[in-house]
């Protein structure tokens, strides 16, 4: 089990390098997080986009230009279909987000002909090395679904297993969270947790051990479980946080990140390959190691 960011990096390392093709390359932080991961050798960069001003931001950055292929397409939605064509042909490993809104590399993404669709429900999945908690936290899904229902939540757990199996925890610990820990029928939330723990115990959900509902305290702190009752494996000891909803899942995200200091790391799941989909508000720290992840999931694809 990978428990640390620095261990990431250089895991990531031995496992990489791989190709990451960065769909409009023409941002400052994006192209210094990829000059970075690729003299930590975990990266080989293909840059699609305004050839002139990816030129320009690599002079002005002290980034040798002459270590990347670069493919000037002026067009937004043409540089993406043509990044994920380089993915989805094999010719890169894993795809980035550059200057570009994030519908439109969705699209591309999606797209019939070139596209990495799998028929999976698409889910963000990030991962937090905290400094209270003693190993590397999955928190899903903060940006993608807005209020799942019961089957999107099972594949949207399935996705955020793909990253716990590149972080090699062969057993995930799933915490289903909620506001209380019995089920409510007046509460939704909380019955589908219930109804998770049984497709777990059915067989249906496979490689993972699912407890819920529980309450943020009892899945992260084992004192607090101890004081409540709880004994389950995921009980101050989980591994993947399963949000109830957008909104949940993105002021988790953003608390952890913002008030609890915690490094962060986040990709796009469900398709044919990883997808790094960074915002402009992300640390270069948050880009680097989302990259180093992107790697680890494609060393096991």
């Amino acid at each position: 089990m990978i428990k640390k960011f620095e261990d990431v990096l250089k895991i990531a390392k031995e496992r990489g390098p791989k190709t990451v093709a960065v769909a409009c390359a023409q941002d400052n932080d994006v192209l210094k997080a990829i000059h970075q991961a690729f003299e930590n050798g975990i990266v080989k960069g293909i840059l699609i986009g305004d050839a002139e001003k990816i030129k320009s931001i690599c002079k002005n950055e002290n980034i040798d230009i002459s270590d990347y292929e670069v493919m000037d397409i002026m067009d937004q939605t043409e540089a993406c279909l043509k990044a994920v064509e380089l993915v989805s042909s094999g010719k890169a490993h894993l795809l980035m987000k550059g200057l570009v809104d994030t519908g439109v590399l969705l699209k591309a993404v999606l797209n019939k002909e070139v596209g990495l669709r799998t028929g999976n429900v698409l889910s963000h999945v990030a991962v937090f090395d905290v400094p209270t908690y003693h190993k590397l936290l999955i928190v899903t899904d903060a940006a993608m679904n807005i209020a799942p229902d019961l089957e999107t939540k099972k594949q949207i757990l399935e996705n955020a297993l793909v990253v716990s199996r590149a972080l090699d925890i062969e057993e995930a610990k799933v915490a289903v969270i909620a506001a209380k820990e019995k089920v409510n029928p007046k509460m939704p939330a909380t019955v589908d947790a219930g109804e998770l723990v049984k497709m777990n115990e059915a067989g249906e959900i496979k490689g993972c051990l699912v407890g819920g509902p529980f309450a943020l305290d009892i899945a992260v702190s084992s004192e607090a479980a101890k004081i409540k009752g709880f004994v389950h494996p995921a009980a101050g000891d989980a591994d993947i946080l399963l949000c109830p909803t957008i909104e949940a899942g993105n002021i988790l995200y953003k608390s952890l990140t913002f008030l609890a200091k915690a490094e962060g790391a986040g990709v796009i799941v469900g398709t044919k390959a990883p997808v790094i989909l960074t915002s402009r508000a992300d640390s270069e720290e948050t880009k680097l190691n989302s990259i180093a992840l992107g790697v680890l999931m494609a060393a096991k694809l």
